[in-house]
């Protein structure tokens, strides 16, 4: 039987109840109906699914039992009523494409980010879903909030929480009011009313538009890059700050939020300033001034700072309506100008330049004519920052109904629409007044005086004077030129007005928006109080008044015009960082880097980032020099701090970029003895486990050379596989926690051996591949079972088959510590369920209550205090554990820790017995150069003949000379191949006792069977073919005993067994006696192969 499926659960659209694709996918009830026979009779099957109710993950199980058997009676299926469209779908058996599958169509919520108020993330049935078989009822387990796995990094504003049910209550805009408009207000400035025509009279017409086209090709190819980066997924608030977090990481993106949030401050500073200044003039004319004119512009700046703040505060709506009815005022203002250009000039007019458009005056205004020191790049210094407002509708992303629409759009349309608007208005202005005019209408040109060809003299005016003297009029001299031109004046006063609030507005949400943004994702700790929102659209209240202060301080302090150049800079910085950003996540060639922008060029972005950088150094230098120096300190900063946050930032993917080329380059060159460094497999299990091993094998590698901790999982290949899964990523990020330059990789096998031939044979990438075995000492191989001995020194064979070099670790208390971390884990379990039980007991009689919760923790304090028996245990096994811990494995937690110490002035005693290569000296040097042993002197011990005792040491100096080691002192052992002594001899006999099979002295089919029966037993045939290698192990071990018992740390050469010859136990035997009561020794064997060389 087949009943239509909710649409809301698979593949359809949220809002409708039509399918979101042509996949229709329908629930199957898989029992028969009654009286129809069955072809076939489908198998028996068992599976689950999830249900979410209040939060709480719900399993539903149904089963099969076969032709007429039905669902069993545990949990039925749903009926359709019950499924929402926030059922985490795993393993639920629906019918896809007309046949019964766990497989699922492909749908957005499936990519969606845990807590999304886009939508309702759900779980795709897992790898096991699909793979396992459904009879063993596998559970896969629902996505937890975590940013970090979603590449969030941390909670963003989205996670965590659930979507509104109203989503009309939040305010989203489209792309006209949230970025057109806003932009366009930003970019009209008080440039376009006041410092424009002086730009033109300086400039010239034809210079001039080059300037506002220069400055337009570099916020154009800003917005290019910044559409580009907004288009390439999800944005949310913090408009530059996001953009460039999210692809460059935290280090640079949390600079430019924390000096773009400044600068947004300060620039309501400035644009109230520039409010104040026009409305004190006003007050000036008619004689109104309240004090003076410095304090009267605090007074009236503090004033309109306060109204803005309140405005902003009263919620987004409100200040997108001031806004709009702010740019209508400037729009009136902006035609205004036009029309008073073709309304006939008036005497008084002429007489302060205006003359309507004039063919002679263009000509004459076209050229430039640069005075008081200026030029082309100090005009353009000055016209630069009116550009500067493109990023003001991203700077509210998180408030944009579709930021991936609208920032394009709305960016671009409004660079094109004000630079149109500058370019028009340049030309018009250009084209109607002349540069000097004495604002006399009685400077005509009488029939007596001859004309001296500029454009006024044709025209019947004679400015002459102004050859000599400053005039007040005209382009160069007069800043209200667009109020004398325009039809009605005061209305470009309102567009004055109009244009400095609105840019004081923009910045007064710009700065609190971004802000708030950078406090959310705790780059900064400190600064994480100013992130909270509040309201429905998460109003940064706290941002908000900090803002106020920054704005209010430095209308007060009214040095504005020392710091606008850092302003400025601050601003240039983030749109390079932008391009920068775009040129970077391109040419990573990242595959995550899929903008729905195509106007875009990599190149093009990095020219855009030089010729920021150039403007920002054309501007001003010293600011320039500033701006740069802040930057690299808070990113310094950052990179010191490490955030714990993970964006997938193209420098994530250009560093593995670099790495895989540098790892390509490195297979075609040839290996060179002079470039040989150990490189090493460590097994040291979990690197918890075994952290002497790790810690000593780093102090020669880190930073230098390649480091692998490994891991043999045995058991069960599912059980096993499943570990490894688990643990991969949670051991390499406790190495990188605790600053242990190595890499982590697990493998599963049968036995351990297995999986260190996988290590052996498939570890490292390229050149980058180890070449030496760094392995513990078998401290219990006379307990353990004779298999894994067999697996242990198989281990070293196999190391040598495959031409490793091999270093055994002894440490005389042992190297695992993971029974410890154990104890040490379950006494801390203990502790917090004792104590979570008492505080139970405690509320519950403090409350009186008897809710549900503290109802069943009541009860487990009530069987925890009423069996006196489990009491009495807990507290013995507590205190036995607490005194094991203590009184037995104190010198083994000491010891484990012994390689993190600084060693102090000592002595590394190597003992090069056997000519290996060079790994045996080359080792111990290596550590000396290290922080921590460089106080300890190298003293080498090699074997020699009585009678050529001072030859041999002199052969050893010189040939140490030429390596360019250095040591404290050469000691030639002139006895080494004496007989030990008796008492050594017969220890060692008792060692090797349990497991010798004394074949001699039986008869030989006796032996034979026992031969058969106990093939891993030292035979006496055996023992007396090596018995002088034997003797050599023990006489060894008396003259470490004798000159080595005060080093720091012992190396030695290690003796190499002959396969298929020794035994496994003769040779640990060997091990044994070799290393026994003595300081850590390091048993070194190399490849048989020059890792030293004396050639340059």
């Amino acid at each position: 039987m087949e009943r239509d499926f909710n649409p809301s659960f698979a593949g359809a659209d949220d809002t409708g109840g039509m399918p979101c694709s042509r996949f229709h996918v329908r629930l199957v009830d898989e029992q028969p109906m009654s009286g129809v026979p069955q072809d076939d009779e489908p198998p028996e099957y068992a599976a689950s699914s999830f249900e979410i109710e209040d939060g709480v993950n719900r399993l539903h199980h149904f089963e099969y039992k076969g032709a007429g058997g039905g669902f069993q009676n545990r949990d039925s299926l749903r009926p359709d009523s019950t499924l929402h469209s926030y059922d985490t779908i795993t393993n639920s058996y629906l019918k896809t494409f007309g046949h019964n599958t766990v497989d699922r169509v492909p749908r957005i919520d499936f990519y969606r980010n845990t807590g999304s108020f886009s939508g309702i993330k759900i779980n795709r049935p897992s790898l096991a879903d699909l793979h396992e078989d459904l009879k063993k009822d596998i559970i896969s387990v629902p996505g937890t909030v975590d940013g970090v796995a979603n590449g969030d990094g941390v909670l963003s504003d989205e996670a965590g929480r659930k979507p509104p049910e109203n989503k009309d209550e939040l305010v989203r805009f489209g792309w006209i009011k949230g970025v057109l408009v806003r932009c366009m207000l930003n970019i009209w400035g008080v440039m376009l009313f006041i410092r424009l025509s002086w730009i033109v009279g300086q400039a010239g017409i034809g210079l001039g538009v080059v300037i506002i086209l220069l400055a337009t090709i570099v916020t154009s190819v800003t917005g290019l890059s910044t559409s580009a980066i907004s288009t390439n997924g999800c944005v949310r608030g913090g408009g530059a700050y996001y953009l460039i977090s999210r692809s460059l990481g935290p280090e640079f993106g949390g600079s430019i939020g924390l000096i773009f949030s400044f600068a947004n401050a300060v620039a309501v500073a400035m644009y109230v300033v520039g409010f104040s200044e026009t409305v004190v003039d006003i007050l000036k004319e008619n004689n109104a001034l309240m004090v003076d004119p410095i304090s009267d512009i605090r007074i009236v700046g503090c004033i309109t700072v306060v109204v803005l703040l309140g405005i902003t505060v009263a919620g987004m709506e409100w200040e997108t309506k001031a806004q709009v009815i702010l740019l209508i005022i400037l729009l009136i203002g902006i035609v205004n100008f036009f029309i008073g250009t073709v309304i006939p000039s008036t005497a008084e007019k002429k007489g302060k330049g205006f003359f309507n458009y004039r063919a002679n005056v263009f000509e004459e205004n076209f050229g430039p004519s640069f005075r008081d020191g200026e030029s082309f790049f100090s005009v353009f210094a000055i016209f630069f920052p009116a550009a500067t407002g493109i990023l003001a509708g991203a700077n509210i992303s998180g408030d944009l109904k579709d930021p991936q629409v609208a920032i394009p759009k709305g960016t671009m349309l409004a660079i094109l629409v004000t630079a149109l608007t500058y370019i028009a208005v340049a030309i018009c202005i250009g084209a109607t007044v002349v540069r000097d005019a004495t604002g006399n209408a009685n400077d005509t040109i009488s029939s007596s005086t001859s004309c001296n060809g500029s454009a006024a003299c044709m025209l019947g005016y004679d400015f002459s004077v102004c050859n000599t003297q400053t005039c007040d009029f005209g382009l160069m001299n007069n800043f209200q030129v667009m109020s004398m031109v325009s039809g009605f004046g005061p209305l470009i006063t309102a567009g004055i007005f109009s244009a400095t609030l609105s840019s004081a507005l923009a910045s007064l949400v710009s700065a609190p928006k971004i802000f708030q943004a950078l406090c959310k994702d705790n780059i900064y700790k400190g600064l994480y109080f100013f992130g909270k929102g509040y309201g429905k659209n998460s109003e940064p209240i706290r941002s908000y008044i900090l803002t106020f202060v920054i704005a209010v301080a430095f209308i007060l302090i009214a040095e504005l015009n020392t710091i606008a150049p850092v302003i400025s800079n601050f601003f240039l910085a983030s749109y390079a960082l932008i391009n920068f950003s775009c040129f970077h996540a391109s040419y990573s060639k990242t595959p995550g880097w899929r903008p729905a922008f195509r106007f875009y060029n990599m190149w093009v972005s990095l020219l855009g980032t030089i010729l920021c950088c150039a403007v920002m150094f054309v501007i001003n230098w010293w600011a320039a020099v500033i701006t740069v120096a802040i930057v690299l300190f808070l990113n310094i900063y950052v990179i010191y701090n490490k955030p714990e946050v993970n964006w997938g930032s193209s420098a994530q993917a250009m560093s593995y970029v670099t790495a895989l080329q540098d790892a390509l380059s490195l297979t075609g060159v040839n290996d060179h003895i002079k470039n040989f460094r150990p490189q090493c497999i460590v097994l040291t299990g979990s690197p918890i486990s075994r952290p002497a091993l790790l810690d000593l094998t780093l102090a020669f590698t880190k930073n230098f050379s390649l480091c692998i901790c490994s891991q043999v999982f045995m058991g069960p290949r599912k059980q096993t596989v499943s570990e490894i899964n688990m643990n991969v990523d949670k051991y390499q990020q406790w190495l990188a926690k605790n600053k242990k330059k190595a890499f982590y990789a697990a493998v599963a096998g049968d036995n351990l051996r297995d999986g260190v031939k996988c290590l052996l044979q498939a570890s490292g990438l390229g050149r980058m591949k180890p070449n030496t075995l760094v392995i513990g000492y078998k401290r219990d191989w006379r307990t353990a079972n004779s298999q894994d001995i067999e697996n242990y020194v198989g281990i070293l064979h196999d190391a040598f088959d495959f031409e490793y070099g091999l270093m055994i670790l002894r440490i005389s208390q042992g190297l695992d510590v993971s029974r410890i971390l154990q104890i040490r884990e379950e006494l801390q379990r203990k502790e917090q369920e004792k104590l979570a039980l008492e505080a139970a007991k405690r509320d519950e009689k403090e409350d009186g209550k008897r809710g549900i919760r503290s109802l069943k923790f009541l009860n487990k304090a009530v069987k925890y205090s009423t069996n006196s028996t489990l009491v009495v245990n807990a507290q013995k096994d507590y205190k036995i554990s607490t005194g094991y811990a203590a009184d037995f494995n104190q010198r083994l937690l000491e010891a484990s820790t012994q390689f993190q110490k600084n060693q102090g002035k000592g002595t590394i005693d190597v003992w090069w017995l056997f000519d290996d290569g060079g790994l045996t000296i080359l080792i111990p040097y290596l550590l000396t150069t290290r922080k921590k042993w460089c106080g300890c002197k190298l003293r080498i011990f090699i074997g020699g003949k009585l009678d050529s005792i001072d030859e041999e040491k002199r052969a050893m100096a010189a040939l140490l000379g030429k390596f360019r080691i250095q040591c404290a002192d050469i000691k030639v052992i002139g006895d080494i191949n004496m007989k030990p002594s008796k008492e050594s001899w017969k220890t060692f006999e008792e060692l090797i006792e349990p497991y010798q099979l004394h074949e001699g002295s039986k008869d030989p089919a006796t032996a034979e069977i026992l031969r058969q029966e106990y093939p891993w037993k030292i035979t006496d045939a055996e023992l007396e073919r090596f018995k002088d290698k034997t003797y050599r192990q023990v006489r060894l071990n008396e003259l470490l005993q004798e000159n080595s018992r005060a080093a720091n740390i012992i190396v030695v050469s290690l003796p190499i067994a002959r396969k298929e010859a020794v035994s496994s136990y003769l040779y640990m035997a060997w091990l044994e006696i070799l290393s026994r009561n003595l300081p850590p020794v390091i048993m070194i064997r190399g490849n048989q192969k020059n890792v030293l060389t004396f050639y340059s």
